[in-house]
Formats: structure tokens, sequence, C-alpha cells
């Protein structure tokens, strides 16, 4: 169960990393119609609210549980290694099955070539943070007497 909870913990931490990196770009008005809320709102027909929750369940929950599960068999030998390995498979996944279902086409090339460029980024960086943090939250307590 420890392995679970440290893949939450990790994925939390990773997401909100990632998060402030989209609004950060957002801010600096790099790649307006890349909106990944914006996109996951307008998908389920609901308010940017329930974008952001959808957003921190799927970074947090879904990939953070699926990170812990595949953790050992993911063959490289550093935890960031292994986190980046696991996020460019996120990646992948988003854009083949997300971007064709939020209109944006298959790797969001409706969107520009720069779109699925920047995602692989902040996915590289999600993955980065993700090993790193599962290592750290899932490093063996010392248990005092």
């Amino acid at each position: 169960m420890q392995k679970i909870s440290a893949g939450f913990g990790a994925g939390f931490i990773a997401t909100v990393v990632l998060s402030a990196l989209m609004i950060g770009k957002g801010m600096m008005g790099m790649m307006p119609a890349l909106n990944v809320i914006d996109m996951l709102s307008h998908m389920m027909g609901a308010p940017m609210f329930t974008g952001w929750l959808a957003h921190f369940f799927i970074g947090t929950i879904a990939w953070g549980a699926a990170f812990a599960l595949l953790y050992e068999r993911i063959p490289t030998a550093s935890a960031a290694s292994k986190g980046i390995v696991f996020a460019i498979g996120a990646w992948l996944a988003m854009m083949v099955l997300v971007m064709p279902l939020a209109g944006a086409g298959l790797f969001g090339l409706k969107l520009g070539l720069m779109a699925p460029v920047a995602t692989l980024v902040l996915h590289i960086i999600y993955g980065a943070v993700l090993g790193v943090a599962f290592r750290a939250l899932n490093a063996p307590r010392a248990v005092r007497p």
C-alpha cells in the first residue's frame, strides 16, 4: 500500500509542477490555443473547475498509481529516467486518444506543429518530477526503537 500512496503523492507533486508550468505558459501568451484544461472542460461539457479536477485526477490518481505499479518494470536505472519513460507513454496516449477526441487532431496538429513538441516537453518535466518524488516518498523508513 505504501507504493500506491507514494505514487499518489508523487503524482500530485508532479501535477502541481506541471500545472504551474501550464499557467506560466498561458501568462506568457505562449500557444494560447493549447489549453489542456479548457480542452478537458469542453470535452466534458463542464465548467473550467471540472477540467482542473479532471487534470489533477488524471495526474495524481491515474498516472500516479500506474507509475507506482510499473516502476520496477521500467528498464532504466534512475528514478527520473523511469518517470520520463513513463511520461512519454502518457504523452503518446494523450496525442493519439485525447487530442483527437478534443477536436485537435492526431498529435494535436490542428493546433500547429508546436503543440506536440510543447506537450512533450511538459510531459518530460512531469515525468522527471514524478520519478524523483516517487523514489523519495517510497524510500524505506527507519524504525525508531
